[in-house]
């Protein structure tokens, strides 16, 4: 693993120096610099068939030291590219979004106006050298999600290197998910199936039941719209480990877009859709038809919700029978219902009635 990080650090260094030596050789030849881009915009994503993921499409646009704001954006560029390799990738170090928008005030006439703006830097220099900012040490703010479940790995950190049983090394709390989830090797396991949960209540509920140990599952909390280093995970244990990936929702049109950024990838995201994404997962609940079948405790859908609803009736992530039929059914009843619900039927509800029918029902136990 060590190696393996070496390699991808010198191919990180040597695609940025790519970037600012084909700035140089258009100096050289006398040329005004550029670069192209994707374009990125919803309308610009497009289905991959191979990969199963939305990933961006033909259009590009070009900036160009032709005007001042492209030759600001070329300039910023080749400092960034620069600081990354020297302070980073050179010193092994790494620091987060927040500390390069900070560490430009001291760059002069290169520094960013905000940190939407360092960020976006950061999001066009994994297009070009089509890596991710895990291979220039950059990382997030928050921190990561967590994991649970019988499942051993070793971890690559900075220190060296650690062997962790994702249940029996770790608390309650589970074993947190590091930024760059390349720097894990799984060892051994024995799960049948991933559980990927978005609240932090409903994680607690299913591992203060046990229900990790009595199907064999391992459980990896969301936190939300999930981090990239928890969809990459997700991605992997799908993958390499041939375990399905199930994800377990709220039951209203915004949690049925975490499910869409698990499976297919996220427009922000697009240039990174067949690194993160895992098309094979599947979508456990709550359903619609949920909130009728067990006469769930629910929420008026507000406008937002109902123009959300009808929005995702034309997206293609949700282009099945079964997105349309749960959907429209949810339009039809005018309600929206969280995991927590299913408490209303008792604390053990949802791990001896709802997980394990819907799990027999979708062929996985």
């Amino acid at each position: 693993m060590n190696n393996l990080r070496e390699e991808r650090d010198k191919l990180a260094k040597e695609a940025l120096l790519g970037i600012v030596g084909s700035f140089y050789k258009q100096f050289e030849d006398q040329a005004v610099p550029n670069i192209v881009l994707p374009t990125r915009t919803k309308a610009n994503i497009e289905y991959n068939n191979n990969s199963e993921v939305w990933v961006y499409g033909n259009s590009t646009s070009t900036r160009s030291a032709k005007t001042v704001k492209g030759a600001n954006q070329i300039l910023k560029m080749s400092y960034t590219a620069e600081m990354l390799i020297k302070e980073h990738l050179d010193n092994n170090r790494g620091s987060t979004l927040r500390e390069l928008y900070y560490i430009s005030e001291n760059w002069d006439i290169a520094k960013f106006r905000e940190q939407p703006e360092s960020d976006r830097m950061i999001e066009d220099l994994e297009i070009i050298t089509a890596m991710q900012r895990e291979d220039f040490h950059m990382r997030p703010e928050e921190d990561g999600a967590t994991m649970f479940g019988s499942i051993r790995l070793k971890e690559t950190t900075t220190r060296g290197e650690r062997i962790i049983h994702c249940r029996d090394d770790v608390g309650e709390g589970g074993y947190q998910i590091p930024f760059n989830v390349d720097n894990i090797e799984f060892l051994d396991h024995d799960a049948k199936f991933v559980v990927a949960i978005e609240t932090g209540g409903m994680m607690a509920r299913l591992i203060e039941n046990g229900f990790d140990e009595d199907y064999n599952a391992v459980l990896v909390h969301l936190k939300g719209q999930p981090a990239r280093s928890t969809r990459r995970i997700l991605k992997r244990l799908s993958e390499e480990l041939g375990l399905p990936v199930l994800v377990f929702t709220d039951g209203d049109p915004w949690s049925y877009r975490i499910f869409a950024s698990v499976a297919y990838g996220a427009i922000k995201s697009a240039h990174l859709s067949e690194y993160l994404a895992a098309p094979a997962a599947q979508f456990i609940g709550v359903q619609p038809s949920d909130i009728v079948d067990y006469d769930l405790s629910t929420d008026k859908l507000t406008e937002q919700d109902i123009k959300a609803l009808r929005s995702e009736l034309s997206d293609p992530r949700f282009d099945s029978e079964y997105w349309k039929t749960q959907i429209k059914l949810q339009l039809d009843i005018g309600k929206k219902a969280e995991q927590q619900a299913f408490a209303g039927k008792g604390l053990d509800f949802v791990t001896q009635r709802y997980l394990p029918d819907r799990l027999t029902e979708m062929g996985i136990i």
